[in-house]
């Protein structure tokens, strides 16, 4: 049978249901009656044949509607830009969108490059300058209108629907899981941190080019990734596993294709400012150059115990690269560039070929890992990732858990900073950043140990081979590599559930 129409048949099958497939909703659904009963027939039509309005993919829809609504909710306290008495942290409700509004010069009519530099890649200063332009305009001739008001809440509207998009690509990209969206749909972490910044954007463009990608448009994949990373630098990294499975099948046409085409976006969108501006287009990575240990990162927790081990007036190993910053960033780069390399390794070498959702996931995980920032709103990168790599809620939960209690300390520690008055002991601080930091290595862990033994792997449960791969979804391994034994590329998935 060919892959084309393998792939047919998988798309009009019958949707997995995560209280029957996942061993942790199983457990939990208890509570409600049980799993799903085998003669609830109606649930189990086949995806595109249901004609009742709530289907799944409509209530996935509807749920991140409603996340995002609650974070307009709880973001409300600060969007009249009057943070008087420190609201903005004791409300949890910073928003770099809204203060860069009036540190950026927006509210002034400054154009993002041309009248001062930007610290961010160019795309996310033209969506900057996009939308606060035309409030500033509106503004000048009403004075009596709040902008820094406006503004946020057009970028609200903006971002809220590049995230009910991603939701839709999730659902689009796995129409027989059609529950795994609900997993970035109900994300504590988007509830928090969704407006905190433009990562909205990047991870919007980032899911369309693994969405084309899948459709066999390596073309237009490589220009959504390469226009995500002339917002935000990590979709970048996501052309590492599209050539490392590309090399792997023996595609490496494709991969080529897109990675072109992704430099190309790349370069026609940073081309003209880097031109006229270089200074202030430089900003980005001046500051980023420059920026020494941020908070919350794996060097932070190396700090704190460089003053619980060291004596007094001892410079420890993780101070002095917070002292010296390039030794920093080289060391850095490096541990991520051996990570890279590691991945490589387990891409060609694993018995069975892996997903693109898995590597990327460990690429962009490791890229977090090893950085020496890791702004909360980052969490918001690895959430449409972690739903495509492995879709079980029981991991997932304690990742988020542990997102939320870092969220609640950093708050608090930006309150102590504020007022010079510690909330609470700079240890709950760094406990709370190693929990995130490890529940993060754990789901790396998890996605490696699926790796190597696909038969765990949830989703090659419901498909037979990858429906990310695009080009490499069903093709047979390199002849290089198929020396070590018969190719196990197509192999049908294991009829056991996948649980845990």
């Amino acid at each position: 049978m060919s892959t084309q129409s393998t792939r047919g048949i998988d798309d009009a099958g019958a949707p997995d249901h995560p209280s029957r497939s996942d061993g942790f909703v199983r457990g939990i659904s208890g509570v409600i009656g049980g799993p799903l009963g085998d003669h609830a027939a109606v649930l189990d039509r086949p995806v595109g044949r249901d004609r009742r309005f709530w289907t799944a993919a409509r209530i996935v829809l509807a749920l991140v509607c409603l996340t995002l609504a609650l974070h307009w909710v709880q973001k409300s306290p600060c969007q009249d830009g009057a943070w008087t008495e420190n609201v903005q942290y004791n409300r949890f409700c910073y928003t770099d969108v809204l203060a860069l509004y009036y540190a950026e010069g927006l509210n002034e009519g400054k154009v993002p490059y041309r009248d001062h530099p930007v610290e961010y890649p160019v795309l996310t200063g033209y969506f900057m300058g996009a939308l606060g332009l035309p409030v500033h305009a509106l503004g000048a001739n009403d004075p009596g209108l709040n902008q820094g008001m406006w503004f946020y809440n057009l970028n609200v509207l903006v971002l809220g629907a590049l995230a009910v998009a991603t939701v839709a690509v999730l659902l689009a990209l796995r129409r027989r899981r059609p529950w795994d969206a609900a997993l970035f749909a109900l994300a504590p972490a988007l509830l928090l941190t969704a407006t905190v910044n433009w990562d909205l954007l990047a991870i919007g463009l980032a899911a369309f080019g693994l969405l084309a990608w899948a459709r066999r448009r390596p073309a237009l994949a490589g220009l959504l990734l390469g226009l995500g990373g002339a917002a935000k630098l990590w979709p970048l990294f996501l052309f590492w596993p599209i050539l490392l499975l590309a090399l792997r099948a023996s595609r490496v046409r494709a991969a080529l294709t897109a990675i072109g085409a992704g430099a190309a976006a790349l370069l026609v969108v940073n081309l003209p400012t880097a031109l006229l501006y270089p200074t202030n287009w430089g900003r980005f990575l001046e500051l980023n150059t420059e920026r020494p240990i941020d908070w919350g990162t794996l060097w932070y927790i190396g700090r704190y115990l460089d003053g619980k081990v060291g004596g007094a007036g001892t410079l420890g190993p993780f101070e002095w690269l917070n002292v010296n910053i390039p030794a920093l960033n080289n060391l850095s780069y490096a541990l991520f560039l051996l990570a890279c390399v590691g991945i490589a390794a387990l891409a060609l070498k694993a018995p069975r070929r892996p997903r693109l959702a898995q590597l990327a996931f460990l690429v962009v995980a490791a890229f977090l890992i090893f950085s020496k920032v890791w702004s909360q709103q980052f969490v918001l990168w690895l959430l449409p990732l972690a739903v495509l790599a492995r879709p079980k809620w029981g991991a997932f939960l304690a990742w988020q858990l542990a997102e939320v209690g870092y969220f609640a300390a950093f708050y608090g520690e930006l309150l102590g900073t504020s007022t010079g008055r510690p909330v609470f002991p700079e240890g709950v601080f760094v406990l709370a950043a190693t929990l995130r930091l490890t529940t993060v290595v754990i789901l790396c862990w998890l996605v490696v140990r699926e790796i190597l033994r696909p038969e765990r792997d949830a989703v090659r449960s419901t498909y037979a081979d990858d429906p990310d791969g695009g080009v490499v979804d069903g093709a047979p391994d390199a002849t290089w590599l198929r020396r070590r034994g018969p190719s196990r590329a197509t192999a049908e998935p294991s009829p056991e559930p996948a649980t845990g």
